[in-house]
């Protein structure tokens, strides 16, 4: 069966798929591919079943309404390459290695969701070292990968060495008094509560994933986790341009004498 008769199967009324956003419409059209069995597909073919399919998928006055509307969905699965040109026939387009990926319409709202992440705001390490866990919905990996660039940045910045990890070697390095991290232009108040912010996410983010299956399937928590790990590995570095290296092993020495 072609694929817009699976189509007409997943969205019988066709009010309900005009109000469709481009990107819904998108993963119920990757479906209908797939529920056809076909390899290749033609944009041209699908249209004109609207006006020479026996019968049409969709019977007037939706036959001229609907077309539009699955063109924009099927621009958005260009955009996203999820339907690529046929290289040995451009008359023809096929599903691309992602979108062949895509199993299930749970899996394709991963994907939408780690789509429209503004993936700019994540800070380089965090990008490089979680995001391919992240688009591919492995959320708890990707949290795990986000907060231990944390954990590692800060031992870095505070001249620690490398068997110091976990909460109690970031409370060090945010010690209000001695700590190598600490802010000391700022009251103390100020400077146990970032030692407990720093503390509290590693504690809360990267130790459990350590340690157990959490099992995270919220695509949304998941990238507000990795952009406020973005956010601390900022602060890590703003704390390591306003000390030079030696200033911060001095202190980490003091630090370790107090």
């Amino acid at each position: 069966m072609e694929p817009i008769y699976h189509l007409r199967d997943l969205v019988p009324d066709p009010e309900s798929l005009l109000v469709l956003e481009p990107e819904e419409l998108a993963g119920l059209l990757l479906q209908a591919f797939k529920l056809s069995g076909h390899k290749q597909f033609s944009r041209h073919n699908i249209m004109l079943s609207f006006t020479h399919g026996t019968p049409p998928p969709y019977q007037a006055p939706y036959a001229n309404q609907i077309p539009p509307v699955i063109a924009e969905a099927w621009a958005w699965l260009e955009r996203e390459c999820l339907l690529i040109t046929k290289p040995s026939d451009p008359l023809w387009q096929v599903l691309s290695r992602r979108a062949q990926r895509i199993d299930t319409p749970a899996d394709f709202e991963v994907y939408r969701g780690a789509s429209s992440f503004p993936r700019s705001l994540l800070h380089p390490s965090i990008e490089r070292e979680a995001w391919p866990s992240f688009s591919r919905g492995r959320f708890d990996t990707a949290i795990f990968e986000a907060f231990r660039e944390v954990e590692i940045a800060v031992r870095d910045a505070a001249g620690f060495d490398q068997h110091d990890h976990g909460v109690p070697m970031v409370r060090r390095a945010f010690h209000k008094d001695t700590g190598p991290l600490a802010d000391r232009s700022v009251d103390d108040g100020e400077r146990e509560a970032t030692s407990a912010l720093f503390a509290g996410a590693i504690g809360s983010y990267k130790n459990p994933n350590s340690h157990r299956h959490v099992g995270r399937d919220d695509v949304a928590e998941a990238g507000e986790l990795l952009i406020l790990a973005s956010h601390l590995l900022r602060v890590v570095e703003q704390r390591r341009k306003r000390w030079p290296d030696h200033r911060l092993t001095e202190l980490a020495s003091e630090g370790d004498r107090a």
